[in-house]
C-alpha cells in the first residue's frame, strides 16, 4: 500500500512538490579504473525535496572539496571532477563514497575504487633458442607484465601476421603457445608474444623466440597426455552470473583430438560453446547448477586419455527483495525489507543516515525483527534514509530506502476528462493515479452507476480499470473518486470503443510473366473516425527506391516486372488505435533459360545419346525438352525439329540417317514458352550407304490427250550417299510389254509423251546413289492426259411438276465417247419471259451438276407462269463436251407475289381512303384482291370530357390468282373528327341534356349486348371480331387501286363504287363473297385476323337488289369492286 504511493508520486511527478528524503538517482562503478591522461570524474547524482546537499569520503574519512584546488563539485550535483594535470593519478587511488542528505534524511552512494590503468614495459631479457626434436611437445610462454585491466595477448611474426593455429598449435588462456607435437615446418625466428592494453590502447612486445626443429632424433607416435592443466583432476571457481572457460591442451602424436562432457550431466542447452579448436569449454551466464565435474576427452589412433575439472561456483551477494521506499501518513505503520543471497550466505547490516543504526539515536516506533525494521505508529518528523548492506568475501550490495512521513489529502494525477480510444474486442485500461497519505482509496462509477470488480471489470491494484474485452456499449462517461482521511477528489474520463480495421481481402499469390504487369490490391474497412495509413513491404524491408513501383491509394502496381521483384510483399494499414496486414508472394516467370553442355555419347553408325544440362526453369516447370538437327552438307543453317523428350529428362537417343554432317541443339518449354536455343553441339558425321527408302509422293497426272506427268519427292537426308539418282520406269496396264526406264538426276518430275488418251500406265521410281541401287520400289498405277468428251446427251425431257418445280431426264453418253473420266452432267437453264408480260431481257443461265452417272433430276425455284429454256452436256478433268438441243418448257400459274404498297388515308369523320399496287410478280392472271380490318388492339384515345372521339383500324390485303391468294401486307388507319366537330362536342359536354342522352345511349348498348350475349350462347355464327370484310370480282385494275370505307351504321355501299347500271353486283362463279367467309363453316380468321382454311365452294346467293337495299345479311359489309 505504501509502496503504491510512492509509486503514484514518481509517477506523475508530484514528488517535486511533496517533501522527499533523498534518493540517489546516478553514481559511477564500483570498480572504477582510469586513464591517468584524462580528468577523474566521479558521478554522484540524487534528488529530494528540498534539493539535497553532498559531500565525499575517501577511505572511509572525510574529504574536504574545497580544501583541494585540483577537485571541483559540479553545482546542484555531487559529481566531483579531479584535474590531474601536472600531478601523479596514483594521489588519487582510493575508496570514495557519496553523501546526499537534507532535512529529512541522507542517502550513500555505494563505495567507489579509484585504480588507475596500467600497462608495464616487459622487463629486457635475453631470451635463448629452443631447440626441440622433430615430433615433441612445445609450450612458447608469454608471461606479459601485469597489467590493469590484464593485457589481451596474440602472437605474430615479424611481418606482423598472426601465427596460423590450429588443432596442433593453439594458444591457451594464459597466453601461453602451445604445440601438441612439432613439425620443421615450425622451424623459424619470429615466434613474437603481443599484450594489447585496452585502457591505454598500447601494444608491448615480447622479444622474438627462435625454435629449432631437430630431425636427428624424432619422437614417436604416443598416445595423448595433458599439457594444461597437468594431471588426472583440477579444480576451477566461478562467480554465479560470470562466463566460465574451462580448457584442456593435450601432448601426442598424431595430434589428438578434444571432447567435452559433464559428468553426472549433460552441457547446459544454448549456453556452452567451443573454442580454440574443441581446447575450451565456454558456459555462459553460470548458475549454481553449472557446478560439478567436466570430462575433457584426448584421443587419437594409439589411446586416448581424460582430465577431470570440478566446479565450484560461488557468489557474490545479490538481491532477492532489495529495500523500497515508504511514504505514510502519521500512525500509519509499515516494514522495510533486505533480503539478499549469495555463496556463502551474505552478512546483512542496517543503517539510518549513514549511521550503523545500532549507533543511531532510539526510536520507539522502529524495531528490528529477521533483519527487516517493523515502523508503527509512526510520528510526524521521523522522516529518515535506511541504508541496507549484504556483503561476503566477493562483494556487497547497498540499497537506499527512504521512509517519509506526510499528511496530504487525495490528489487525481491521470488527466481530468481524459478520453481513451479502443478497438473493438480489445482489452482496455483506464487509469486513476492518485497520491495521498494516507493512501487513497479509488471508486469507480459508469454513467452514476458504481462499479465492482467481476467478470465485466477488473480493477487492478494500481486502482486501473480494465475491460478485458471492449465493446461499443462499453463506450461512455466514467468517473474515479479518490478519497481519504483528508477529502475526496474525482476526475472524468472518457472510454471511445471503434471498429477495427481490416483488410477486405488478402492479396492472394501472383504468378505473373517478366516485362508484365503486378498489381496487390489492398481495400480496407476501418472506424469512419480512424484515417489508415498504408505501409508496403517487400520482404519486411522498404520498398525499393524504383519508379516502376506505384503505390495508389489502395492497391500497389509493379510495372515491367523483374526477377529481383519476385518476394514476399505485405500491406500494412494503420491507425493510430491498431493496424491489419496481408501478406502475398511475387512469383516471376518466364522462358526457361537455354540448356548447357552438350555431349555425344554411345557414338554408333545410325544412332547417338545426347545429354545436357537443363537451364534455370524461372520459376515455371520445364514440360519438354525439343532436339533440333542442322545438316550442314545437304541444307546449311536450317534446323529441323528431331523429337521431344519429357521436361525431366536430360537425355535422348536420337536415331541417325546416312551421309549427313548432324549438329544437335536442345530447346525447354514451359508454361510460359520456348527457351532460346543453346549452343550447338559439335557435329557428328554419319558414313553414307545405299538408299534405304524409295521416294515417296509419287503420282502420275495426264497433262495433255497424248501425255503424262510423273512427279515423286526424296529429301537430301534420305539420299544416304553422293550421286543421288532417280530410275524412273513405266508401261501400260494390262498389256504385254516391257517396262520403258530412264535414269535422272537433280529433278523431281518427268513428262512421258506419246500416250493414248486416257489409259492406265503402272510406274515406279527408285532411288540410286554412288553406293547402290535403295530399295524395290512399289508401282503406283495413274492415267495418261483426258480429252474433251466427244457426243452430248440424246433424248432429253422435261416433266413440270409446279409453278416453281420441273424434273429433268436424259440418256448417258457412252463411256467410250468421254475420253477420260466422266465426272458428270451439267444442265443450263434460263427464263426466256414471263407469259403474263413481255420481261426486257432473257435472264442469266442458271447451272445445275449431276455428279457421275445421274441421267434424272429436278429444278427448283423457277418463276410461276414462264418460259424457260434447257440443254445438257457432260463434262470430265479436261472440260465440258458438246451441248444438247434446246428445251423449250412453260410453268403453270402460282399465286401472286404481295401488292407492292398498301396506304390508308383519313377522309373524313367516318370513313377511310385505302390504296394499293398491284404485285410486282403476277404468276398468272389476277382474279381480284382480298382486304380484311379489324379494330387494332392498340385504341388510339383523345378525352374530351371522358369521350372516346377516334378509333384505330387494321387492314389486311392478299392479291389471287385461280392457285389461291398470295402474300399479306398490313397497314393501320385512324378515324379522326374535324375541329368544327370536336368544337361542337366541346360546348355541349358540359350541358345538362347532352349528359342525360348519353346515359339513355349507354344503357341501350348495355340492351344490345345482353341481346347478342344470348344470341351468341344460342349458336350465333359472328364472333364479332371482324367488323367489315370484302371481296369482289377483279376486272383489269388501274396502278393504283383506291376504296373508300365507310364506318356508318346503315351498311350503305361505298362511296366511290361502280355497279351495273341495273344497280347489282354480279358474281363470277369463281368468286367467293366475303359474306360467304361469315356463313361457311370451312373458312374462319384465327385471333390475329389471318385467314384459316380454304374456301368453302361455291353456294348459292340472292342477286342484290341495288344501292339502296344491298345491305348484307350479317354484320360483315360487303365491298364492291372498282374497274
Amino acid at each position: 500500500m505504501n509502496y503504491a504511493k510512492q509509486n503514484a508520486c514518481l509517477h506523475a511527478g508530484f514528488c517535486a512538490s511533496v517533501p522527499q528524503p533523498p534518493t540517489i538517482t546516478h553514481q559511477s562503478p564500483k570498480d572504477y579504473i582510469i586513464d591517468p591522461r584524462e580528468n577523474i570524474i566521479i558521478h554522484c547524482e540524487a534528488k529530494g525535496k528540498p534539493h539535497p546537499s553532498f559531500s565525499w569520503t575517501r577511505n572511509g574519512i572525510h574529504f574536504d572539496v574545497e580544501k583541494d584546488s585540483k577537485v571541483i563539485l559540479k553545482p546542484n550535483s555531487g559529481t566531483l571532477v579531479i584535474d590531474i594535470s601536472g600531478e601523479k593519478a596514483e594521489a588519487y587511488e582510493g575508496v570514495y563514497q557519496c553523501i546526499a542528505r537534507n532535512e529529512h534524511g541522507s542517502a550513500l552512494s555505494n563505495n567507489i575504487v579509484i585504480r588507475q590503468s596500467r600497462s608495464p614495459l616487459w622487463s629486457k631479457e635475453k631470451i635463448e633458442p629452443i631447440t626441440v626434436q622433430r615430433g615433441m611437445s612445445l609450450v612458447l610462454q608469454c608471461r606479459p607484465p601485469a597489467g590493469l585491466p590484464p593485457p589481451i595477448i596474440f602472437w605474430m611474426d615479424n611481418n606482423f601476421q598472426r601465427l596460423p593455429q590450429n588443432s596442433r598449435v593453439s594458444q591457451a588462456l594464459n597466453g601461453d603457445l602451445y604445440f601438441s607435437n612439432v613439425l620443421m615446418d615450425d622451424n623459424r625466428n619470429d615466434y613474437i608474444c603481443y599484450a594489447r592494453f585496452p585502457h591505454t590502447q598500447t601494444i608491448q612486445q615480447k622479444q622474438p623466440i627462435t625454435v629449432n626443429v631437430l630431425d636427428s632424433n624424432p619422437s614417436g607416435e604416443r598416445a595423448p597426455t595433458f599439457m594444461q592443466p597437468p594431471g588426472m583432476h583440477s579444480t576451477s571457481m566461478v562467480l554465479k552470473g560470470d562466463a566460465l572457460q574451462l580448457e584442456c591442451i593435450a601432448d601426442g602424436l598424431p595430434t589428438p583430438d578434444i571432447s567435452w562432457s559433464k559428468v553426472n550431466g549433460d552441457l547446459p542447452s544454448g549456453r556452452f560453446s567451443f573454442h580454440s579448436f574443441q581446447k575450451t569449454l565456454k558456459i555462459t551466464e553460470v548458475t549454481e547448477a553449472d557446478g560439478g565435474d567436466y570430462r575433457c576427452l584426448a584421443k587419437n589412433r594409439l589411446g586416448s586419455n581424460h582430465h577431470i575439472i570440478t566446479v565450484v561456483v560461488r557468489a557474490a551477494p545479490f538481491w532477492i527483495s532489495a529495500p523500497q521506499n515508504l511514504i505514510l501518513a502519521p500512525k500509519e505503520s509499515g516494514m522495510l525489507t533486505c533480503r539478499a543471497d549469495g555463496n556463502p550466505k551474505p552478512t546483512v547490516t542496517w543503517s539510518v543516515n549513514g549511521i550503523p543504526i545500532e549507533n543511531s539515536h532510539k526510536d520507539p516506533s522502529r524495531k528490528i525483527e529477521n533483519g527487516n525494521i517493523i515502523l508503527s505508529d509512526v510520528q510526524t518528523g521521523s522522516s529518515a534514509v535506511y541504508q541496507c548492506n549484504a556483503s561476503n568475501e566477493y562483494g556487497y550490495l547497498l540499497g537506499n530506502a527512504f521512509v517519509s512521513i506526510l499528511a496530504e489529502p487525495p490528489r487525481v494525477l491521470t488527466p481530468p476528462n481524459h478520453v481513451y480510444s479502443v478497438i473493438t474486442n480489445s482489452r482496455a485500461l483506464l487509469d486513476c493515479a492518485s497520491f495521498g497519505s494516507p493512501l487513497p482509496k479509488i471508486t469507480w462509477f459508469k454513467d452514476g452507476q458504481s462499479i465492482v470488480d467481476g467478470d465485466l471489470y477488473i480493477i487492478h491494484k494500481n486502482n486501473t480499470l480494465e475491460i478485458n474485452v471492449a465493446r461499443p456499449v462499453n463506450s461512455g462517461k466514467y468517473t474515479c473518486i479518490a478519497s481519504n482521511s483528508l477529502g475526496n477528489k474525482e476526475n472524468h474520463i472518457y472510454l471511445e470503443v471503434k471498429e477495427p480495421t481490416r483488410i477486405l481481402r488478402q492479396l492472394g499469390y501472383k504468378v505473373v510473366q517478366r516485362n508484365s504487369m503486378a498489381v496487390f490490391e489492398c481495400k480496407v474497412k476501418h472506424d469512419p473516425t480512424l484515417f489508415p495509413s498504408m505501409i508496403w513491404l517487400k520482404d519486411n524491408m522498404e520498398l525499393p527506391d524504383d519508379s516502376r513501383f506505384e503505390v495508389g491509394s489502395d492497391s500497389l502496381t509493379i510495372h515491367d516486372v523483374g526477377e529481383d521483384d519476385e518476394g514476399n510483399y505485405t500491406c500494412i494499414r494503420n491507425t493510430t488505435l491498431d493496424q491489419d496486414s496481408a501478406s502475398a508472394m511475387l512469383t516471376v516467370v518466364e522462358q526457361p533459360d537455354p540448356p548447357t553442355d552438350l555431349e555425344l555419347t554411345d557414338q554408333r553408325e545410325h544412332s547417338v545419346q545426347l545429354t545436357w544440362t537443363p537451364g534455370d526453369e524461372n520459376n515455371s516447370p520445364i514440360q519438354l525438352f525439343l532436339i533440333q538437327y542442322e545438316d550442314s552438307l545437304h541444307e546449311p543453317g536450317v534446323w529441323v525439329n528431331m523429337t521431344e523428350v519429357s521436361g525431366t529428362s536430360t537425355t535422348a537417343h536420337l536415331e541417325l540417317s546416312p551421309y549427313v554432317y548432324y549438329s544437335f541443339r536442345v530447346l525447354a518449354l514451359n508454361e510460359v514458352g520456348l527457351s532460346e536455343p543453346s549452343a550447338p553441339s559439335r557435329q557428328y558425321r554419319t558414313n553414307p550407304a545405299q538408299p534405304e527408302v524409295s521416294p515417296s509422293e509419287v503420282e502420275v497426272i495426264g497433262t495433255s490427250p497424248d501425255s503424262m506427268t510423273i512427279t515423286w519427292r526424296l529429301t537430301g537426308l534420305e539420299s544416304n550417299g553422293p550421286g543421288l539418282q532417280y530410275k524412273v520406269s513405266w508401261r501400260q496396264e494390262d498389256v504385254d510389254q516391257q517396262w520403258t526406264s530412264l535414269t535422272l538426276a537433280n529433278v523431281s518430275l518427268y513428262v512421258v509423251t506419246g500416250t493414248p488418251t486416257f489409259t492406265p500406265y503402272e510406274v515406279t521410281v527408285q532411288a540410286v546413289n554412288d553406293y547402290g541401287p535403295g530399295p524395290r520400289p512399289e508401282v503406283v498405277l495413274g492415267y495418261s492426259g483426258e480429252d474433251l468428251p466427244t457426243v452430248a446427251p440424246e433424248n432429253v425431257k422435261v416433266s413440270v411438276q409446279n409453278g416453281t418445280v420441273a424434273e429433268v431426264s436424259w440418256d448417258a453418253v457412252p463411256l467410250s465417247t468421254v475420253q477420260g473420266r466422266l465426272n458428270g452432267y451439267k444442265v443450263s437453264y434460263w427464263k426466256m419471259r414471263s407469259l403474263h408480260k413481255q420481261d426486257p431481257e432473257p435472264e442469266k443461265p442458271q447451272e445445275l451438276i449431276f455428279h457421275g452417272n445421274e441421267t434424272e433430276g429436278l429444278l427448283f425455284g423457277l418463276h410461276p407462269y414462264s418460259q424457260y429454256t434447257l440443254n445438257i452436256r457432260a463434262f470430265n478433268g479436261k472440260g465440258d463436251g458438246p451441248t444438247s438441243s434446246n428445251q423449250i418448257f412453260e410453268t403453270p400459274e402460282g399465286v401472286p407475289g404481295p401488292p407492292a404498297d398498301l396506304k390508308v388515308q383519313n377522309l373524313n369523320l367516318d370513313s377511310l381512303v385505302v390504296k394499293w399496287v398491284p404485285p410486282v410478280e403476277y404468276n398468272g392472271h389476277l382474279t381480284g384482291y382480298l382486304l380484311k380490318y379489324q379494330p387494332s388492339k392498340s385504341k388510339l384515345r383523345h378525352v374530351l370530357w371522358d369521350f372516346v372521339h377516334s378509333t384505330r383500324y387494321k387492314f389486311y390485303l392478299n392479291a389471287k390468282t385461280i392457285k389461291g391468294s398470295g402474300p399479306t401486307v398490313t397497314e393501320e388507319g385512324v378515324t379522326i373528327m374535324d375541329e368544327a366537330m370536336t368544337s361542337k362536342q366541346v360546348d355541349i359536354a358540359t350541358q345538362g341534356w347532352f349528359i342525360g342522352l348519353m346515359c339513355a345511349i349507354a344503357l341501350l348498348i348495355l340492351v344490345l349486348l345482353i341481346v347478342c350475349f344470348i344470341k351468341r350462347n344460342k349458336g350465333g355464327k359472328y364472333p364479332g371480331k371482324w367488323f367489315k370484310l370484302c371481296y369482289c370480282n377483279i376486272l383489269p385494275l388501274p396502278l393504283v387501286s383506291t376504296l373508300y370505307i365507310s364506318d356508318t351504321e346503315d351498311h350503305k355501299p361505298l362511296k366511290g363504287s361502280r355497279t351495273p347500271s341495273n344497280g347489282t353486283v354480279k358474281k363470277d362463279d369463281s368468286d367467293d363473297s366475303l359474306v360467304d367467309y361469315g356463313e361457311g363453316g370451312d373458312g374462319q380468321f384465327n385471333e390475329d385476323g389471318s385467314f384459316i382454311g380454304q374456301y368453302s365452294g361455291k353456294k348459292e346467293k340472292d342477286t342484290a337488289e341495288g344501292n339502296e337495299s344491298s345491305e348484307a345479311p350479317s354484320p360483315v359489309n360487303a365491298m364492291n369492286s372498282f374497274v
